[in-house]
């Protein structure tokens, strides 16, 4: 089943940023329903290639001269597309104004898809990726076919998005510029709210403000109780909870866990209902899961459909992503670039040391993180965090901040956390290298076997590694080098 036309009388869609994991997915929707798109990126990457394959003209520059390549071939009736990313003084997108062509932002063609269906909408601070990979995976298992926009790989279709046949669409709603407000979901889903994009948001106050907005045009919403920022301060249709099972609508109670599964039991309105078998490690996982549970059950799936469906589910790419083996050395990525993330991943690597399981390999002795911080912002806010959260290594590599387009902050670098690391824990080995060919040289040179290396960042510190790791690790592809 193709999508409705959508409200968008332009004979020609051209996506500024097209590569980004939002923006592409979207594009390929569009072109895959019989719209023309092209669009641009200045950072090469193997989604470029893909959306080349589907028929969508991919510029790999940013020049006011793309606009009138456009132009000349397709009349001046063209809708531009741009995400929060793009800043005001981008080429393009000053040659659009320019010429008076018609500028949206990229919530506003999500905002018609997620109107013309029946949407299921996840937001909140952290593991919105996770959930919305889990939901529709498992309507996918189900063959419920749904329509999916995600910001990330979703194993299951190892691409971000899904052109599907039902009246069914999951869509993952970014609270990192407040745009969301604009979505009216069927199925709102909430999975924690945390200060976190601080370029946007003043403090908590103010982004909790925004997700009230985004909770009251929803139908049903769904959110986590185990959350007190949403339990004090939003009114929910359905709570969901991993602690807790009176006046639950939903949970998940675990009582088994390694670094591979979790068993637990659910519960409905504080019934027991069943012993589940989670093949995913991590307790925030867990969370994730049972808010795809509840979504799926008040979509009207049966419980013994879901069940079947989560011995399918998988994390998305960067996700305590397991990796391979590099010089013996147990290498695992994850996207984790705010504290109570890295918090997340240190957590589930802490229960595979000194363990060996199916999906380890080798039992690891010491835990190494390397973290590439991702905006000044960020670092600047919450370096003492990042600090705390760090400490929990064995060792420790900060690479240069990545950017995500900020500028600089003075006297704000990796070695701002670093030194607040050493000083939290002076027997600590950290490492500030100036420049990522140095991290490169020090990561080979204080590594040993049987050391779990745990990458994170929302960057592109994965690139950066894969450039060490690749020729040994047959896992590591530079398909997952989408970077926010």
């Amino acid at each position: 089943m193709k999508l409705k036309k959508l409200k968008l009388s332009h004979p020609h869609i051209h996506f500024i940023g097209i590569g980004g994991i939002g923006m592409s997915a979207i594009a390929m929707i569009l072109a895959k329903n019989g719209y023309s798109v092209s669009g641009s990126d200045i950072r090469n990457s193997h989604i470029l290639k893909e959306l080349a394959k589907n028929n969508i003209n991919v510029f790999e520059t940013q020049k006011e001269s793309n606009i009138d390549k456009i132009l000349k071939n397709k009349n001046n009736n063209i809708l531009v597309v741009i995400s929060s990313a793009i800043r005001s003084d981008n080429l393009e997108l000053k040659r659009a104004k320019k010429y008076n062509l018609q500028i949206k932002h990229r919530s506003q063609i999500l905002k018609l898809l997620i109107d013309q269906k029946k949407s299921i909408v996840i937001s909140g601070s952290h593991g919105k990726t996770t959930t919305s990979t889990y939901i529709t995976t498992i309507l996918s298992i189900l063959n419920k076919d749904p329509t999916a926009v995600i910001g990330g790989i979703v194993p299951l279709y190892n691409k971000n998005y899904n052109l599907g046949r039902s009246e069914i669409l999951v869509a993952e709603a970014d609270e990192s510029d407040g745009s969301l407000v604009t979505f009216n979901s069927n199925i709102s889903i909430i999975t924690n709210i945390e200060l976190e994009h601080v370029d946007h948001y003043r403090d908590l106050k103010d982004l909790i403000k925004v997700m009230k907005e985004f909770a009251e045009k929803s139908n049903y919403l769904i959110a986590n109780y185990d959350c007190k920022n949403l339990k004090n301060n939003i009114e929910a249709s359905h709570w969901f909870s991993i602690q807790e099972t009176n006046d639950i609508d939903f949970a998940l109670i675990p009582k088994v866990s390694n670094g591979c599964e979790i068993i637990a039991e659910y519960y409905e309105k504080g019934k027991f209902i069943d012993l589940i078998n989670v093949p995913i490690p991590g307790i925030h996982n867990l969370s994730n899961t049972v808010a795809a549970i509840a979504a799926c059950r008040i979509a009207g799936i049966l419980f013994k459909d879901i069940k079947e469906g989560i011995k399918h589910l998988k994390l998305p790419s960067r996700r305590f992503d397991y990796k391979g083996l590099w010089k013996n050395r147990l290498v695992v990525e994850d996207y984790a670039h705010h504290p109570s993330e890295i918090d997340a991943a240190i957590s589930i690597a802490s229960t595979i040391k000194n363990t060996k399981n199916n999906l380890s390999e080798i039992a690891p002795e010491r835990l190494v993180s390397i973290f590439q911080p991702h905006r000044y912002s960020r670092t600047l806010k919450f370096q003492k965090e990042f600090a705390i959260s760090l400490s929990k290594s064995d060792l420790v590599f900060i690479s240069p901040i990545y950017s995500a387009g900020e500028n600089k902050i003075e006297g704000i670098n990796n070695k701002t956390i670093g030194n607040k690391l050493r000083k939290l824990n002076p027997d600590l080995e950290v490492y500030t290298p100036d420049n990522n060919q140095d991290l490169i040289k020090l990561i080979k040179k204080y590594t040993k076997e049987k050391d779990l290396i745990l990458v994170m960042g929302a960057g592109d510190i994965n690139i950066i590694c894969s450039n060490l790791f690749l020729k040994v690790i047959n896992n590591w592809s530079i398909k997952n080098d989408l970077v926010a």
